[in-house]
């Protein structure tokens, strides 16, 4: 009898999985992979049902032989133990990222005569229907909230993307690569106070109110799933900062993370140039032991950012804040530099995980850019913002457009570097 194997990567079987199940089975005995979470989590599709829920799901239909877990997004492992006769699947990965998937299938394939087989993708209302639901499903704030503790323990660094509107969102949520026979993606969205405000035409000193802030949140969340970290500045008065954290955990926001400093806000890159004030270790203790206090839920996060290190203050002075900050209950600690060389910060990263060995790290890795995510990861860092990258290569290029326009006195000559608006569309979701 020849051997089937085909994958599945979703939480629910609908009419589409069991036609390419049926038609398997007409060719032999059938093996269904089913995706493990953290290759899931790659392929875009986060899990809202267990890995033995989602076993459980196939084998329910009665048309699998063998189910077993296939632990990559790449069939290489696979196929290389199993070599199956045919691999079914259906045709929509003939384009776009996924196409590397199929690649990888034919390629291994070959190497021993094997087949692959395509079936017609089930493109239907009802098919639709349960797509959308699915992913409404995870936008929901008991689904979101609690993301980003998932994604620390499935992701060796979870990559978050800084957003300021809906539109930046979709584009946190929706671009996916292929690298090095691999798929990738961003798994969190940073709602930047800097940029937020930059958007705004408004100064970052706090100046754009909490009310404002939740409204770029509503814009990001009203289209993307992906789990929210809020950028909080100080967090204000800690009466105001118990508020808003629970505002925040009842929308589904996954972490807030505030910084060391006290009086008006000044961004942090400007370093000694500007007059800048570091919190107490007691009294910044104390708001952080009064927002966990406040919460309903232990999924939301509170991190703690220290500004040690970029006010001059020593990497002593970093370490005993990080421990007492842990102490008070932060979920995290972000360690912030300015300098071009990464050295600092991954001092402090092993001085800390020599006595924590748990709780998750942040960086920032605006001025030591050139340090990479592996190397941040081996040195004890869970989660790498990206925070403020689209804000800063959107603005040039308008920039640049409207100067054209204004020396042109029409738009011919900006024409080329401009992406046709019905791209843009495509982004956007229809309901």
């Amino acid at each position: 009898m020849k051997k089937i194997y085909t994958c599945l990567c979703t939480d629910v079987i609908h009419e589409g999985h069991l036609n390419i199940l049926r038609h398997a089975k007409e060719y032999g005995e059938v093996t269904v992979g089913v995706m493990a979470d953290k290759a899931m989590v790659r392929f875009n599709r986060f899990p809202t049902l267990s890995l033995e829920g989602r076993i459980e799901l196939v084998t329910n239909t009665g048309l699998a032989d063998h189910v077993v877990v296939q632990e990559t997004v790449m069939y290489e492992d696979i196929l290389r133990s199993m070599k199956p006769d045919y691999v079914i699947h259906g045709d929509n990965w003939r384009e776009g990222p996924e196409q590397a998937i199929r690649n990888n299938v034919l390629e291994e394939l070959a190497k021993y005569g094997g087949q692959l087989i395509e079936l017609p993708y089930t493109d239907n209302d009802r098919v639709k229907k349960i797509d959308d639901r699915m992913k409404e499903k995870l936008a929901m704030p008991e689904f979101r909230r609690k993301r980003l503790r998932q994604l620390i323990q499935m992701r060796p660094v979870v990559k978050a993307l800084e957003v300021h509107s809906g539109l930046t969102g979709l584009i946190a949520e929706k671009t996916i690569v292929e690298h090095g026979g691999e798929l990738d993606q961003f798994d969190a969205m940073w709602v930047s106070s800097l940029c937020d405000s930059t958007a705004k035409g408004k100064p970052d000193i706090e100046l754009v109110d909490m009310s404002s802030r939740i409204r770029t949140i509503d814009d990001v969340m009203d289209v993307t799933t992906k789990p929210i970290i809020l950028d909080g500045d100080t967090g204000g008065l800690i009466e105001h900062f118990e508020y808003n954290v629970r505002t925040l955990e009842r929308m589904g926001v996954s972490a807030i993370i505030i910084e060391d400093k006290t009086g008006l806000k000044k961004n942090s890159l400007f370093g000694t140039e500007v007059e800048q004030s570091q919190d107490s270790i007691e009294n910044f203790s104390a708001k952080i032991r009064a927002g966990k206090q406040a919460l309903r839920t232990d999924e939301f996060m509170i991190i703690a950012r220290i500004e040690s290190l970029i006010l001059e203050k020593g990497m002593e002075d970093a370490l005993e804040r990080a421990y007492a900050y842990v102490e008070a209950g932060a979920d995290g600690i972000m360690i912030h530099s300015r300098k071009k060389s990464p050295d600092e910060i991954v001092e402090f990263c092993r001085k800390f995980r020599s006595k924590n060995a748990h709780t998750p790290i942040v960086v920032v890795p605006t001025s030591f850019n050139s340090i990479t995510e592996e190397e941040l990861a081996e040195v004890g860092v869970n989660i790498v913002i990206y925070a403020n990258q689209l804000t800063r290569s959107a603005f040039p290029a308008m920039q640049n457009t409207a100067r054209a326009i204004l020396e042109n006195h029409r738009a011919l000559e900006v024409d080329a570097g401009l992406m046709p608006f019905k791209d843009i569309i495509r982004l956007i979701d229809e309901i």
